[in-house]
């Protein structure tokens, strides 16, 4: 008994040892592949190349040997489970695949149980997460950027909305739930989504049905995301039905450069192709990677080209090795252990009791996400939050006849270039819409011209356009019977825009509104949020609310919001501007100014060199200022200060009280605004008025009725409206300032792409002059004001008897000034110049006195200053001479001419 239970340890132990030592020698590698595909077929010769690599240097594993065993799962996924738990019972370590994200999202749970790193560089499913799949590692950049770059392609070529056409699976799915993301993100959108049977099930027929879907929908720009049989397919479905011609836009995944590069197809196939954009995996070029490429056609024995995908493969497998050749220096092994729950669950006839957890799993997950070195692919590391490869960049490339071109690069650190990634890197970011660059494209059809990305639909629907339904003003928009329905000026240029459009657009008019009451617009625009119209046509004014909700189209005529109130007007001629005052008003006007004039040259005259000179010039001065003061301001004294501000003053109060918004706004009076107009929430949140200040009115009669009788003191109210309104009523007119700016327009869905055809043709028509001819037909001859008068010219002339006062006043002030002025020079008159007495010529005495004040009156101020002071240090001298020669007995010389008449007399 004894001896038997020694033999069975016996056995036992060396079983372990045989283990030990076989894990020792050989490392167990497992990969899963579709072989029969292009990626498996290249796959399957890179991996075996770099196993070969590997193993030829015994330093790398540290003696060891890598084994890599590839399973072929021929399109099954039930295959590739077996395949996989196949590899679990002989100890692996890591497992190179799955191909398809299907099985990547299956047998992730399998490998964070038994933790055992996946390595995928196909399987690029971008909801794939670290955080839910540790174990499962992408080598090369997951769809999510190929979606970016196809977002940036789409804004660059500046197209709204696009079509995806996919494969029914996982990986297509949600590859083109984040393109949707991307696009929303440079506020485009995917419009349709065109779902095809997976390869393995798709057909014609399928693709056929698919295809005639998108044909009738609105865009051009279709997204093909699928694989080889199901691609190819699509372009040659796709050309039977027209859809390769000029106008479309086709943009192919990475799918399709694998194809070009692999497995080139036949010049039937090609053909259907050209004018394609499509996408490859950016690998940069060096030493390395050529010497590859010149061992491909020997290692894959010509059979298919090298792709991207094959270098992907090459450095998995190297970044694999490295991590090994780490864990085993840092003194791993290779153990496993058995797991309990397994265990737990009875062997029976699945053996799960094989099913073993790699010890140094977690140990090896962090080699291989702290690789850091270079690949055939460039640089290879890995992001520690989300583990993308290290700058994930894609060529870009364009279909042609003769083959393919390439036309760009992108990558996430500089978008779109004509300029290789890596050159890039080293300078600083530049996303700028500037910076992004492509080379010209050749678009299906043969055309390098941009294809404008959309057509109207071709499916029998027609464009349900909303119509205000108005009570007033029907100039602009108005119900009538017939096959449009509705007219007016609005209707005009929208119908004499969309002729010009280069498609049929079918339409068709829907009122909006009881015509009994005008139509509140905001609940109008509000109907194209909600799918009820397509479009809105009408008098729409183009305000921040509803930018909010639609896009607008060019503003087609111009509007802003203006104050009307009661006037008096007259006929208009080239001597209108005399008709404020009558004959008799002007006359004393006209007096009135030279009368001023002639003051101010008095009290100027002394002071200012512009009122001096010869006495033509005087008077030319005179009456210069005269008809200068009512224009220019002049530097005056302060007595002609304050007599021109006493006129100011009064001919201020002569004007309205309202002299535009600011003064309405501050007033109390009640405004009236149209029933239905954007006006009335403008008043109320930009202009802060009460809404009790605020009168709904529905019509011009009801203007024109309230403002009469003093309902209200002003109408508010959009420019174009108000136009029309004041060529039927000659009493009222715009007061002050448009205070806003804006436009009419119509009203599209966000995004929409006939909102910018609309905008060119409406600017063709203006251009052409079109709008203005309808301008002319529907609003120009409404009115009968320009040919009428309601007044006669002598009830509206100001007459005399309105300013006496004013004249009195000011006349007033003139006396007063010139009194003052004049006590003030005969004060200084007789202070400098005393009079000289000559009793014997009394006659003379008084001329030569008058004489000699009017020279003292033209004399400046300061030379007759200087004079008086010379005049007075001669006579002091002279005085003093006098008493001089009197103490030395000599008389006073004849003829001798004094300074001074109190000493001295000529003979």
């Amino acid at each position: 008994m004894k001896l038997v239970s020694v033999v069975t340890v016996l056995v036992l132990c060396i079983g372990v040892l045989s283990k030990i030592i076989t894990a020792a020698e050989v490392v167990n590698v497992g990969a899963i592949f579709t072989t029969s595909t292009i990626n498996g077929a290249v796959s399957k010769f890179a991996i075996k190349a770099a196993e070969d690599d590997i193993n030829s240097d015994p330093s790398i594993l540290g003696g060891r040997k890598l084994s890599i065993t590839i399973h072929d799962s021929n399109f099954s996924g039930f295959l590739s489970i077996i395949g996989a738990l196949q590899f679990m019972e002989t100890d692996t370590v890591a497992i190179i695949g799955p191909q398809n994200a299907i099985m990547a999202h299956v047998l992730s749970h399998l490998a964070n149980e038994l933790n055992v790193p996946l390595l995928s560089f196909t399987a690029l499913d971008p909801t794939l997460s670290p955080l839910q799949y540790p174990y499962f590692v992408q080598t090369a950049p997951n769809d999510q950027f190929e979606m970016a770059a196809i977002a940036d392609m789409v804004s660059y070529f500046g197209w709204a909305d696009v079509i995806a056409v996919y494969t029914d699976d996982d990986q297509s799915r949600n590859g083109i739930a984040a393109l949707d993301d991307k696009l929303a993100e440079k506020r485009c959108k995917l419009t349709y989504k065109a779902v095809l049977p997976p390869d393995t099930m798709s057909s014609r027929e399928h693709v056929q049905s698919e295809l005639v879907k998108v044909r009738m929908m609105e865009s051009r720009v279709i997204i093909l995301n699928a694989y080889a049989k199901t691609g190819l397919m699509v372009f040659d479905v796709a050309q039977s039905l027209g859809m390769m011609d000029k106008d479309y836009v086709w943009i192919a995944t990475t799918w399709l450069s694998t194809v070009l590069d692999s497995r080139p197809p036949k010049p039937n196939v090609a053909k259907s192709m050209q004018g394609v954009i499509t996408f490859r995996p950016h690998t940069p070029d060096s030493k390395r990677k050529m010497d590859f490429i010149s061992r491909w056609p020997q290692l894959s024995n010509d059979s298919i080209g090298l792709n991207p995908y094959g270098l992907y493969a090459y450095d998995t497998v190297w970044i694999l090795a490295n991590a090994l050749q780490y864990y085993f220096k840092s003194g791993g092994n290779i153990s496993f252990s058995n797991d309990t729950r397994l265990s737990s669950l009875g062997g029976g006839s699945l053996n799960l009791d094989a099913l073993s957890i790699f010890d140094g799993g977690p140990q090896l997950l962090k080699n291989i996400l702290q690789t850091n070195t270079t690949g055939l692919t460039g640089p290879i590391s890995f992001d520690r939050v989300d583990r993308s490869p290290y700058r994930p960049s894609y060529d870009i490339i364009n279909v042609i006849e003769q083959g393919h071109r390439q036309i760009g690069y992108w990558s996430n650190y500089s978008g779109l270039s004509v300029v290789a990634p890596e050159t890039l890197y080293g300078k600083p970011q530049n996303r700028s819409s500037y910076a992004q660059q492509l080379h010209s494209v050749v678009w299906p059809g043969g055309t390098t011209e941009r294809p404008r990305g959309w057509v109207f639909p071709n499916n029998g629907k027609q464009l349900r356009i909303g119509v205000p339904n108005r009570a007033s003003y029907k100039a602009f928009v108005s119900q009538v019977k017939g096959p449009e329905q509705v007219n007016g000026y609005c209707i005009d240029v929208f119908l004499a825009a969309i002729k010009l459009l280069p498609y049929g657009v079918p339409y068709k008019f829907i009122p909006f509104g009881n015509g009994h009451k005008n139509p509140s617009y905001y609940d109008l625009v509000s109907k194209i949020t909600t799918g009820e119209f397509d479009a809105a046509v009408g008098d729409i004014a183009i305000v921040t609310n509803r930018t909010k909700l639609v896009d607008f189209t060019q503003p087609y005529i111009e509007s802003g919001l203006v104050v009307v109130a009661p006037v008096r007007k007259l006929n208009s001629n080239a001597w209108a501007f005399l008709r404020p005052f009558t004959p008799l008003m002007w006359a004393v006007t006209g007096i009135f100014f030279l009368v001023v004039g002639a003051v101010v040259w008095i009290l100027e005259h002394r002071t200012n060199d512009e009122f001096r000179g010869p006495p033509k010039k005087q008077l030319v001065t005179i009456l210069w200022f005269s008809f200068s003061t009512m224009f220019f301001a002049h530097r005056k004294s302060s007595l002609l200060h304050f007599m021109d501000n006493i006129r100011y003053f009064f001919f201020e109060q002569l004007s309205s009280p309202i002299k535009g918004i600011d003064s309405l706004v501050s007033s109390n009076e009640r405004i009236g605004y149209q029933h239905g107009s954007f006006a009335q929430n403008y008043m109320i949140e930009e202009l802060n008025i009460k809404k009790n200040r605020l009168v709904s009115l529905d019509s011009p009669e009801a203007y024109a009725d309230a403002l009469k009788k003093g309902t209200v003191a002003a109408i508010v109210d959009e420019r174009p409206y108000i136009d029309l309104f004041l060529k039927q009523q000659c009493h009222f007119s715009i007061i002050g300032q448009q205070f806003t700016k804006s436009g009419w327009g119509f009203a599209f869905p966000r995004d929409s792409p006939l909102a910018i055809d609309m905008s060119t043709a409406i600017l063709a028509l203006s251009e052409n002059g079109e709008l203005q001819r309808i301008h002319e037909k529907w609003l120009s001859d409404k009115g009968f004001c320009s040919s009428e008068s309601s007044d006669s010219d002598s009830e509206q002339q100001l007459q005399l008897k309105s300013f006496w006062g004013l004249f009195l006043i000011c006349g007033v002030a003139c006396l007063f000034a010139l009194v003052t002025y004049f006590l003030i020079m005969l004060r200084d008159f007789i202070r400098h110049k005393p009079e000289e007495i000559d009793s014997s010529r009394p006659s003379s005495s008084r001329s030569r006195s008058l004489h000699r004040f009017l020279s003292f009156a033209d004399e400046r101020i300061d030379e007759s200053k200087r004079k008086s002071k010379r005049k007075r240090r001669d006579s002091i001298d002279a005085e003093s001479e006098y008493n001089s020669s009197r103490q030395n007995g000599n008389a006073w010389q004849p003829g001798i001419e004094c300074s001074s008449a109190y000493h001295c007399n000529t003979n």
